[in-house]
């Protein structure tokens, strides 16, 4: 059993998915080429085709917009990582794999595009739904993990479980929060094996 991976904001509006859809992705290719802070509702609705008033019966602002494509962002990384911890058995193994899925899956979505960046930098300055839910959703498969190490008897059971998912929240914490990745990128090479291997010592039992 895996954590719920990150949904979208809740929509708005009529239940027109497809005029919905077709402004996410007009957006995403307006905020690759002109960035997002620059951008504002007006020129994406001269891009798109649509008056202002028509794109907030789907968006309450431009911040909804880039929260869509921050989710749809985050449930690709959160897809990945799922899917490389379901592909091992053993729970140290799990969490390699969790290591090595976030820190690759994060710089391959967050660096294909400078642009783009701009709004993971903005989910995380400003607290966004889908930051909190994401962050949520890597504690979750961490403790997720630690508990079936316990039951196993791989992992240590001194400790309390929150504390010791906490904690190792906090060593992936600079290569899940886009403000701080940019600022390990040096070492992204490397990270996730050392850290992982730090890890799992810390949790001999």
């Amino acid at each position: 059993m895996s954590p719920a991976i990150t949904s979208p904001v809740p929509p708005r509006g009529p239940a027109d998915h497809d005029v919905r859809d077709q402004i996410v992705v007009a957006a995403t290719e307006h905020f690759s080429q002109y960035g997002y802070e620059k951008t504002t509702v007006s020129d994406l609705a001269k891009t798109i085709g649509f008056s202002k008033a028509y794109i907030y019966k789907f968006f309450e602002s431009k911040q909804a917009i880039g929260e869509m494509i921050c989710s749809n962002c985050l449930r690709e990384i959160e897809a990945e990582v799922v899917a490389a911890v379901s592909a091992v058995d053993r729970p140290p193994e799990k969490l390699r794999r969790m290591f090595k899925a976030i820190v690759e899956a994060s710089l391959r979505l967050f660096f294909r595009d400078r642009k783009l960046y701009e709004i993971a930098i903005s989910s995380a300055t400003e607290r966004w739904r889908s930051a909190i839910a994401h962050e949520e959703f890597v504690r979750q498969l961490i403790l997720e993990v630690l508990q079936q190490g316990r039951d196993s008897g791989e992992f240590e059971r001194k400790t309390p479980i929150d504390e010791t998912a906490a904690a190792i929240y906090l060593v992936m914490h600079p290569y899940i929060n886009p403000l701080l990745l940019r600022h390990s990128f040096d070492h992204t090479d490397e990270a996730p094996a050392l850290l992982a291997g730090l890890v799992l010592r810390s949790l001999s039992p």
